[in-house]
């Protein structure tokens, strides 16, 4: 099994990309402990804020205005599940940061046969399949380089997209939160 990468080793691969990035989201709920907080207070119908949320924010603010792509497809369940509301309230967010979230039923997602883990795809080079811990805990990413792998989950990333819709077309089918 390849080394884990993580920390500032995986936020340098959003630094070293050099023209697209991609992610697939399959997972109801991520275990991020920089969330943990603000997740609590979206559940209590609190404000979460956004201090917590800045520094991903400024990364792709600052990659998508060097001309780079930041592409994702989330997998969502009708209703989604608590944690995908909390994404769904800061997909705003992400947008204007510059990043284009697109969204893919889970039934759709299983008739196209996708994987049942979250990938990124930086330049159709590599592969992150990210792995995770107990309580959902993020625990970093195994990097591919290898052909055949990255052709694999390029054609699932095609496949994601192509079938995906846009964070206002969700929303305008009645089943997103506002922010």
């Amino acid at each position: 099994m390849p080394e884990l990468v993580s920390g500032p080793d995986f936020l340098r691969l959003f630094e070293d990309f050099a023209h697209a990035a991609f992610r697939l989201e399959v997972r109801t709920s991520y275990g991020i402990p920089e969330e943990d907080e603000p997740y609590r207070q979206f559940l209590a119908g609190e404000d979460p804020g956004l201090s917590w949320f800045v520094p991903w924010l400024d990364l792709m603010r600052a990659e998508t205005g060097r001309g780079k792509r930041v592409e994702r497809v989330r997998v969502i369940d009708a209703p989604p599940s608590d944690y995908l509301r909390f994404e769904l309230w800061g997909t705003p967010y992400n947008l204007d940061a510059g990043e284009d979230i697109r969204y893919l039923g889970r039934d759709q997602a299983a008739a196209l046969d996708l994987p049942g883990y979250d990938f990124w795809v930086f330049d159709a080079g590599t592969v992150a399949r990210l792995q995770f811990g107990d309580h959902d805990r993020f625990l970093g990413v195994h990097l591919s380089e290898d052909p055949a792998d990255v052709l694999r989950h390029v054609q699932w990333r095609e496949a994601a997209w192509h079938h995906a819709v846009t964070f206002e077309e969700y929303q305008q089918k009645g089943t997103a939160v506002s922010r």
